[in-house]
Formats: structure tokens, sequence, C-alpha cells
């Protein structure tokens, strides 16, 4: 197994540093156990880290295997998009291009995932395929989405359809709010487990997906949403020497957090080990103004 393994953070969903869903991916994972890259994950303390092998299907681009802090997950869209956008910034970087849509195997199936990319061919983010239909299980109460929440009885709209558990891969409780309530939810973690206690989705896990209707307001997208997953989350980061990196390959334990606010705005990735960041002169083009410069659905 080699000592070090390369990999980049990213933030998706934003057009700006340090903003949106930050995503970690190892670009070539070959050699490492799912022990070792649940680890790893652990590590990064992201809220998902992608690891990158070589595909079953030889015509697909690559089996990703996905993990949150604590378990593997089957698919996710945030890391999906980021990990696209990663492959072909690094085939951009070693003068290849990959084609216009990558495909990945993943546990919920095969995700193609399309590339967007500026008039001079240059990758700015992605979009992806569910890799399974929509499909739509029971019902959950109201009162148990509000309690999860800390939301009020009444900020659940149920005029539409009752709190309800989808899935395109991964299983989620769906619930419309108030468009004033979605930015006062706050998770309750002793609600969340005995929620996941009474009514179990894939594996014992209970995920709510809210969202609430904003159309309409000039300037503004057609809807809000937030996902909340507390229960099966850690509540801080482990401290140096903790077991959870013992599995790992080795690296400083004094210079392993990748989730502090650094200061500067030029980034690039590195080894294993701190993040390193350095003026840099910039890109052409108000998107790519640093080294990690916002890209559309990621920032570099």
């Amino acid at each position: 197994m080699p000592e070090r393994y390369s990999y980049i953070t990213v933030d998706v969903f934003t057009d700006r540093a340090f903003a949106g869903n930050p995503l970690a991916v190892v670009t070539d994972a070959s050699g490492l156990t799912p022990e070792q890259m649940q680890a790893i994950a652990a590590e990064f303390n992201y809220s998902e880290s992608t690891f990158v092998l070589p595909p079953d299907d030889r015509s697909h681009t690559a089996r990703v295997r996905i993990f949150t802090r604590q378990n593997e997950i089957p698919f996710a869209g945030h890391p999906n998009v980021g990990t696209a956008f990663v492959l072909a910034l690094v085939a951009e970087r070693s003068g290849r291009t990959l084609g216009s849509t990558v495909v990945f195997e993943e546990g919920a199936g095969r995700v193609p995932v399309d590339l967007i990319r500026d008039a001079e061919g240059r990758v700015t983010g992605a979009t992806l395929t569910a890799p399974q239909p929509l499909t739509v299980g029971k019902t959950i109460p109201a009162a148990v989405v509000t309690e999860c929440v800390g939301l009020e009885p009444t900020a659940v709209l149920t005029s539409r359809h009752e709190p309800i558990v989808a899935s395109v891969g991964l299983p989620f409780v769906i619930a419309e709010v108030a468009d004033n309530a979605i930015g006062a939810a706050r998770p309750d973690t002793r609600a969340f487990s005995d929620a996941a206690r009474r009514f179990p989705l894939e594996n014992g896990r209970f995920s709510i997906h809210l969202y609430a209707r904003t159309a309409g307001r000039k300037g503004q997208a057609d809807l809000r949403a937030r996902m909340f997953r507390p229960w099966a989350e850690p509540w801080r980061i482990p401290p140096p020497g903790a077991p959870t990196a013992r599995s790992a390959p080795s690296w400083r334990a004094s210079s392993r957090r990748q989730t502090r606010p650094w200061p500067s705005m030029f980034c690039r990735e590195s080894r294993w080990g701190v993040r390193v960041c350095w003026p840099s002169a910039p890109r052409s083009g108000p998107a790519r103004s640093c080294a990690c410069g916002s890209a559309g659905g990621a920032r570099r």
C-alpha cells in the first residue's frame, strides 16, 4: 500500500470560497481498506468524503465510495458533483480532457454526471442523474419532524403532502415547511435518536430533508432546502491521537484538520497534512481569480 495518497478539497454548490458544501476527494484510493477509508473520512471531518477507485466496468469512469464521518453511504448529491469536478480538473492539469459525461459506480447503482465547461473548455461544474427512479414510502407524523428540528407544530405544511419517505438512492423524510421557519430549524439529537428507533430508514438511519417554497420573490430560487442527519454524526472534533485515526496511513497529528477557516483565499491541495495556502497569480476571468477559486459547481 502506498504511504501517501493525494486528495483535493472543494466547496460544492457555491460561487465563492469557504461556502457551500465542503468535500474531500481522494483521487486514487487503490490499496485502502474500507476501514482505512472510514478512518480518513472521520479525520477530514466533512459531512462526506469520496474515494476514487478503478471501475469494475472499463466503460465507466471510476468506482466511487462515499463515507460520512461515521459510515459509508450508497449515494449522495454534492459528493458526485464535487468528485466529477475534481477528476476533470486533475485531467486538465495533466493535459487530458474527460468526456462530457463521467459515469461512477456506487452502492446505489450507476451515476452519470454531466460536466459543465466554459467557452474555453475548462470545467466549471457538473450536474448528475440519480442512480435510481424516485420511490415513495411511508408517511411520518408531522409532530415527529417538528420535534427533530425544533420547530413549532404549525411549521410543517401538510396541505400538499404529509412528511414522507422518498429516495433516489438514499432515503430521506421529505417535509415542506413554512418559508419563515426553515432558517430557524435546529436539530435535537435525542428526538432524532428516538425517531430512528420508531421509524428506521436504511441501516437504522433517520434523515430529514426540509424544503420551503419561495417562488414569486424576485431574484430568489423556487425552493430553499436543508438536510439534517445529526444523530448519526459526531458533535466534536476528535482530539489528536484519537482511535479513529489509528488504522489510516500515518501523518502528523498536529497538522491534519481540514475544517479551520484559513485566512488566505489562495489554496492548493496537499499530501496528508496541512492544506497549503500561498499567494498566486490570478488566472483569467473573475471565476478563476485564485488557484482554488470559485468555479460554478465547485471551488478549486
